[in-house]
């Protein structure tokens, strides 16, 4: 090739060191020849004189003067854990932002389902004042069969003490038509227990144990 033939910002094939490679010419060297480069390893070389340019490729566009084209990065190849991790960051994103536009379309502010759970909650019970009247709790029957032992200081049937409770208005009795056979068989439990309140005297016949 001759000299004259020689353009700046053409893409020649170029003998560089026994290989034939491409290279852009960029300007003309001040001792000589042309300032180039090559554009596979992106690096500055010299053509001497004309004959080391074989045949004309193209023209390359420049950018600011002799700025080498940088390499685009190679993407990285994603593992199947990455790959799943971001699919479930992408649903996780696309189910907060329907909720959101939800929230936003809605006079309550809430999803379907918030309101629906918020419809469906128990009010709280008011709390009751500090000062307000303790109601007594109810007797039961063996209770008040323990008070009235108390009081009598004296053995006595499960019939008499029964008798007794509801006469003194201790306790009322409810649907059962035998209560003192429910109160002879609470005693015999509690006999059977580690600090029993009653204590068996004669048969059928009760006392408190001492010290209950």
């Amino acid at each position: 090739m001759k000299k004259d033939q020689v353009q700046i910002g053409q893409l020649y094939a170029a003998k560089i060191t026994d290989k034939i490679v491409p290279v852009r010419i960029d300007a003309e060297h001040k001792d000589g020849g042309w300032t180039a480069t090559n554009t596979q390893t992106n690096r500055k070389v010299r053509i001497k004189t004309a004959q080391k340019l074989r045949n004309k490729i193209g023209s390359t566009p420049k950018d600011d003067g002799d700025t080498p084209t940088k390499r685009q990065p190679v993407k990285k190849k994603l593992s199947a854990a990455e790959r799943k991790k971001l699919l479930a960051q992408h649903k996780a994103d696309q189910e907060n932002a329907r909720l959101r536009e939800e929230r936003e379309a809605s006079p309550e502010g809430m999803t379907a389902s918030e309101a629906a759970m918020s419809k469906s909650a128990k009010p709280k019970r008011a709390k009751k004042p500090k000062d307000a009247p303790v109601k007594d709790k109810k007797l039961s029957l063996i209770g008040a069969a323990a008070q009235v032992l108390g009081k009598n200081k004296e053995p006595m049937s499960c019939k008499d003490m029964v008798n007794e409770v509801i006469a003194a208005g201790l306790w009322t009795p409810g649907d059962g038509k035998t209560p003192h056979a429910t109160l002879y068989s609470a005693i015999l439990r509690d006999l059977k227990s580690e600090t029993p309140r009653f204590e068996k005297v004669d048969r059928g016949q009760f006392t408190l144990a001492k010290g209950a």
